[in-house]
């Protein structure tokens, strides 16, 4: 019972829109600014540094906080994988907002710190030198997420983790389809520190 209750848990508090309602604390309607996403880029192009930070702590923490409950219960393996992606899948579906979250790289990055931490060296190493090199947030998420569940399979050698880690992969990519369309055309936005 505990593990269903942590599951509901996991994917609710993954559904909480974090930039949304800290954008509109600073009288931003992020869903009508920029890319219109609700995620830490777009918050922190349109209502600032401070509140783009906040963001991805906020939407990190929603991806740490169910997985690290999970590892103090004890649970098993299969469990900790699936309420990590309980937690990605209510960020990226969120029910607050009709199902149509942000893009869940931040709340991934969350489940990963908790569930894999290992895995994040070569993840977070890929993401940095994408970003340094070509300065777009997308590709560089893109590019982490591709490559996450070769890192997760060599620091963690759970099954249940990597497949958790490749579903998590496959629909980022996937919610970037429009980044990489704009990627193709040249015409995405670069990010400026």
């Amino acid at each position: 019972m505990k593990e269903i209750l942590l599951l509901v848990f996991s994917y609710l508090l993954g559904s909480v829109p974090t930039g949304l309602l800290l954008a509109r604390a600073c009288g931003v309607n992020i869903r009508e600014t920029g890319s219109g996403n609700i995620g830490a880029t777009n918050v922190y192009r349109s209502a600032g540094r401070k509140v783009g930070i906040l963001t991805l702590v906020g939407d990190c923490l929603k991806g740490v906080i169910p997985v690290l409950v999970a590892r103090q219960l004890g649970l098993p393996e299969i469990w900790v994988a699936g309420i990590g992606l309980a937690a990605f899948l209510g960020h990226v579906y969120t029910v607050f907002l009709g199902f149509k979250g942000g893009k869940g790289v931040a709340t991934a990055l969350g489940v990963f710190i908790a569930a894999a931490p290992l895995s994040l060296v070569g993840g977070v190493a890929v993401f940095a030198g994408v970003l340094y090199r070509w300065r777009y947030v997308s590709a560089a998420s893109i590019s982490a997420a591709a490559t996450i569940p070769l890192f997760v399979a060599l620091a963690t050698r759970q099954p249940e983790l990597i497949v958790m880690s490749a579903i998590i992969a496959l629909i980022v990519i996937f919610r970037h389809h429009e980044n990489i369309a704009r990627l193709r055309a040249g015409t995405e936005s670069k990010f400026k520190a």
